[in-house]
């Protein structure tokens, strides 16, 4: 019974598919018949859409049910004794002999189903389609429907050239017509591109492609030209035509111009040429920072990956690495290429080249330094564009050097303590621990607090460079304190103890170290113009990696200070290995690198050198006026001749073909540079010269648009010199904020 009532249910579906085969047949039809007369894409998708959602609505295949449908087999199955609806009540209700009469109709039905077509009229469907078609061709080859196009609007017309009479015409003139265009670009040979045939005027192609134009006329014409920025250059004539070929190399616009019989001047509108520059490759490389140091003891192996991409292809990519050797005067470079593990193929746009390189392979020893770099090459023609990555450093650290020190055996210590270097402070700080079970507790305490100030000298003397100068200013001498009783004194008396384990360098007068009272300094009306060198955000001293490094030394003196002033010099001394870790990395990072150049000086006149004479030296002094020229004069007398025209004060004289002409040719300069946004304002300046665009809308149109390519100026109109205070000047500032 389960079998009948799902072969039922398949019945029912068939129906209704074949119910939405038929509309969409049907409005398919309808659609390629609208299409093929207007020739109009977008007309026959929304012919379709509509077709369909009529069909559907008048046909409404969703309302059949699994009712209706057993009306239609207890119609034409005899088998089934009009009781199909059996199959479709619960069994529970039904009786014996209604249960008997269900298991028979559903084994009736599993057979018989099959065989029975659900009602429809696909055939028809199909026919009628097929002759919408047959009559949208033929109206199409017969051209019934001329006026249609022009109505519904030809997608065609918008990449159609179309030409425009420069001088008035009588109704009986022919009219000449482009009957069939044809533009193609031809790609240079190394963009592997070939010739691709565009339809519409506005040409996008890479510098140094070749355009060609044919253009086909259903009547006689005669001067054919093409008109790129003022220069006319001649079509030549041909079996298909009038053909053209040029070669891209700027941006600018163009358009075309001819003579009919009666020789009268047809143009085009303007049209775009814009030349797109090959850019250079792309290099990116990955996962290494720009310092690598490596230890004595380290392998001195890293590997280098890089990406190289091209728009249209890799001609040859290397590594540039230069060794230097050596120190001061006497440092010598050398220069070597190096070749990727992988096969750069030529014309590949993509590439991940790898190369491991060793620094004992470059013969490279203690203290020498590797700068490299990745150079690759397009395939551009006649000359190839090139591009490098950024320079990336490889350095052996020498942690053997030469270092100025104090024989104790000298009359005078000219060197002050107080500027000792983090090496010498480690020196004494081990020195310390190593005396600590042999001297008194309170020469501890007053050696571990010197070491503690000498870390504080040598971290202010570092911080200069981050612009940290004013730690260095004085304390204040007092603090007064408005506590009484017994916490007072105890603090009193806690601070007379310290005195006597500790050398007051952070005092007034100690090692001659006068700090001298700063004086209270008028606020500067520049400070928000200049760039503060002593901020230590602004600091431009070093990059942004020593920046970095040499604040964290910094710190880490804070925490080594901390410790020394604590008594504590076992727990200093880490933090003094680290500070030292990061000094020596700052003075090997601050390294310049730069190629040597040679050098002749003039020779030296011995005769008057070292006379002091100043005979020949004269004065030099000298005036020029320079008038400011404005680039834009005649689009600003354009704007105001326009805005006569609008007003209805004056009309179109002989003189404005000159004015409208200048200020075609500043325009164009800016066209050429975006030719989207100015193009049509160019078109319809033209428009007006011609005497086809002189309306009101039009004028309009133009107005707005040269007004738009005008640049901002700061002047206020009607503004005067006069002295403001600083308030005026905030005020009027907010003003012309909301304006």
């Amino acid at each position: 019974m389960e079998s009948g009532k799902l072969h039922l249910m398949k019945f029912h579906r068939r129906w209704q598919i074949l119910s939405y085969a038929e509309a969409v047949l049907y409005a398919v039809g309808i659609a390629i018949l609208l299409y093929l007369v207007s020739k109009n894409l977008w007309v026959g998708i929304l012919s379709f859409v509509a077709a369909l959602v009529v069909l559907l609505l008048i046909k409404k295949p969703w309302k059949h049910n699994l009712v209706t449908t057993g009306t239609y087999v207890d119609a034409h199955v005899d088998e089934a004794s009009f009781s199909t609806g059996l199959l479709l009540q619960p069994e529970d209700s039904l009786s014996n002999l209604a249960k008997l009469q269900r298991y028979k109709v559903s084994e009736e039905l599993t057979k018989r189903l099959g065989a029975i077509h659900p009602p429809n009229k696909l055939k028809q469907a199909l026919l009628v389609t097929l002759g919408l078609v047959l009559l949208g061709v033929g109206v199409q080859q017969l051209d019934l429907f001329k006026g249609v196009e022009s109505v519904l609007g030809d997608s065609t017309n918008e990449t159609q050239i179309q030409f425009i009479a420069t001088d008035s015409i009588n109704e009986k003139s022919i009219i000449p017509k482009i009957s069939k265009q044809t533009i193609s670009v031809t790609y240079p040979s190394y963009t592997r591109k070939g010739t691709i045939a565009v339809s519409d005027p506005n040409i996008k192609a890479i510098t140094g492609a070749t355009v060609l134009w044919t253009l086909e006329f259903d009547n006689l014409v005669t001067e054919v030209y093409l008109d790129r920025m003022g220069e006319l250059i001649p079509l030549q004539k041909s079996e298909k035509g009038y053909s053209l070929r040029q070669l891209l190399s700027e941006s600018g616009f163009y358009s075309f111009k001819f003579k009919n019989e009666e020789g009268i001047e047809f143009t085009s509108d303007l049209f775009s040429l814009e030349a797109v520059a090959d850019n250079p490759p792309e290099i990116e490389i990955l996962g290494l920072e720009q310092y690598t140091y490596f230890d004595f003891s380290d392998e001195k192996i890293f590997e280098l990956e890089s990406a190289i991409t091209d728009d249209y292809g890799i001609d040859e990519a290397y590594i540039i690495a230069t060794v230097s050797k050596g120190s001061g005067e006497s440092v010598k470079f050398r220069e070597e290429k190096l070749n990727f593990k992988e096969t750069i193929s030529k014309g590949v746009k993509s590439v991940k080249a790898t190369k491991t390189l060793d620094l004992n392979a470059l013969k490279m020893e203690v203290g020498d330094e590797l700068y490299f770099y990745i150079e690759a090459f397009d395939e551009k023609q006649p000359k190839r564009n090139v591009a490098r990555s950024e320079t990336y450093f490889a350095v052996i650290k020498d942690t053997v050097g030469e270092q100025f020190g104090v024989e104790g055996t000298l009359g005078v210590d000219q060197m002050p303590d107080y500027f000792r270097s983090q090496r010498q402070l480690i020196i004494d700080t081990e020195k310390l621990i190593k005396d600590k079970p042999s001297i008194t507790s309170k020469e501890f305490k007053s050696r571990s607090n010197e070491l503690g100030f000498d870390q504080k000298a040598l971290r202010l003397k570092y911080g200069q460079f981050m612009g940290d100068e004013s730690e260095m200013e004085e304390a204040p001498s007092e603090i007064e304190s408005h506590e009484e009783g017994e916490d007072h004194d105890h603090a009193e008396d806690q601070e007379n103890i310290l005195k006597e384990y500790s050398h007051d360098h952070d005092g007034d007068n100690e090692h001659n170290l006068v700090a001298a009272e700063k004086a209270e300094e008028a606020e500067d009306p520049l400070h928000d113009y200049l760039h503060n060198h002593d901020d230590p955000e602004e600091s431009t001293l070093f990059e942004e990696s020593l920046k970095t490094k040499l604040r964290k030394a910094l710190s880490i003196m804070w925490d080594a200070e901390l410790h020394l002033r604590l008594y504590e010099p076992e727990k200093s001394l880490p933090f003094q290995y680290d500070a030292l870790k990061y000094i020596q990395e700052i003075k090997n990072s601050a390294r310049i690198y730069v190629h040597r150049i040679g050098f002749d000086p003039p020779p030296i006149k011995e005769d008057s050198r070292l006379t002091g004479k100043l005979k020949d030296i004269k004065n030099y002094r000298k005036n020029e006026t320079k008038e400011v020229e404005n680039p834009f004069e005649a689009l600003e007398c354009a704007i105001a001749r326009l805005e006569q025209f609008i007003e209805k004060e004056s009309t179109f004289n002989e003189a404005d073909n000159a004015l409208f002409t200048a200020a075609g040719n500043e325009l164009g300069q800016l066209a050429i540079v975006n030719p989207s946004k100015y193009l049509q304002v160019l078109q319809g300046l033209k428009r007006i010269e011609n005497n086809t665009g002189r309306t009101m809308n039009n004028y309009k149109f133009v107005q707005k648009g040269l007004l738009s390519a005008l640049p901002k100026t700061s002047q206020i109109p009607g503004a005067k010199k006069e002295y403001t205070d600083d308030i005026n000047s905030l005020f009027l500032k907010q003003l012309e904020v909301y304006d």
